[in-house]
């Protein structure tokens, strides 16, 4: 059984979009407009950088672009490197890049089978555009190649009176409903939620599709956290474009993943005195066990379901997978290692 050693959110330095919700920094920029680049890093290169021997063992990485993280003309290739290493690969996407999915799904079933897609579901935009049923069937397809999959839906003010469409439509289509994140205003200080009601009203309204993850956010987002944070250990960021780990999205710089690729990469905690108002994508680094004494759920739990049929989102060997706790894999530190890490800061 795969045990999970280390996070590594990596970003795909892309911020095409194919399309524009309103809520999206990248539409309201309108930088969804920008050229594709490629990564410009080979597939062999970074499969390299991110070695299991270089990052201690079994990983969880995940994927996201600034814009479609599918639109990436290098990705398929990235995707089946990391997996044929024997990491576990999270994939962000609107889901509606056929194209992509049709080179995925390609891929060997041995490895197919620890790739797991995060669905964003844009219901407006969708509509708009008539991109429902490729939509789904893409979930679909992926689903029936041996994938896992979780599906969310990001809440804003103007969905309100959908709700009920919402519900209706993605129960037709997949017999479960979607979860729900909480979207965040980047651009204000402390980092609120991006909405005109309340945070009472807010947790009323989109509180009725019973989603663990909508659950468990609610109850970090807007708090600080003050324990001992092994971000930069345990989880780190990585832009795969420039090769930058950083701790965290805040976090200093530790290292550059395509710099001497043969040797080791340096970690080191964040410690007690996280920079960042409060853990927003808290679901993932603390769910997963960032903050070894917070008494959270399993990640897995935050992205399952369970469909009309019995069937879950999640296969056997993902949910077990992402049942695990990063200190099954990591030491903690000495007393005197976590005062020098503050001392340091």
């Amino acid at each position: 059984m795969d045990k999970i050693k280390r996070y590594v959110e990596c970003y795909i330095p892309i911020t095409t979009c194919n399309i524009q919700c309103h809520y999206c920094y990248i539409a309201r920029q309108e930088k969804w407009k920008n050229e594709i680049v490629p990564i410009g890093h080979s597939p062999e290169e970074i499969r390299r950088a991110l070695s299991k021997k270089r990052l201690g063992g079994t990983c969880l990485l995940n994927m996201c672009a600034g814009g479609e993280t599918l639109l990436c003309p290098d990705l398929p290739k990235i995707v089946e490197a990391l997996l044929a290493e024997g990491h576990y690969v999270m994939l962000v996407t609107n889901g509606t890049i056929d194209k992509t999915f049709d080179r995925l799904v390609s891929l060997p079933k041995e490895l197919l089978r620890h790739l797991i897609f995060k669905f964003s579901y844009h219901y407006l935009e969708q509509h708009r555009l008539k991109l429902t049923d490729r939509f789904f069937a893409n979930i679909q397809k992926m689903r029936k190649a041996g994938c896992s999959f979780t599906l969310e839906i990001t809440p804003n003010d103007e969905l309100v009176p959908h709700i009920p469409a919402i519900k209706e439509e993605v129960r037709q289509y997949l017999g479960a409903l979607c979860h729900i994140t909480i979207v965040r205003d980047d651009i204000t200080a402390g980092i609120p939620i991006l909405t005109e009601l309340s945070d009472g009203e807010f947790y009323e309204t989109w509180g009725v599709f019973d989603s663990p993850l909508f659950d468990f956010k609610k109850t970090i987002f807007g708090k600080h956290q003050d324990g001992f944070c092994y971000a930069g250990d345990w989880s780190v960021y990585v832009n795969l474009g420039t090769g930058t780990m950083t701790q965290c999205y805040e976090g200093r710089e530790l290292d550059n993943i395509y710099s001497n690729p043969d040797k080791p990469l340096h970690f080191e905690a964040v410690g007690n005195r996280c920079r960042t108002a409060h853990c927003y994508n808290g679901h993932a680094f603390l769910a997963l066990g960032d903050i070894p004494e917070l008494d959270t759920p399993t990640y897995a739990r935050l992205r399952n379901r369970r469909d009309e049929q019995g069937e879950t989102w999640l296969t056997e060997d993902v949910e077990t997978f992402l049942s695990g706790k990063l200190k099954d894999s990591n030491k903690e530190y000495s007393a005197f290692k976590k005062w020098y890490i503050n001392r340091k800061k």
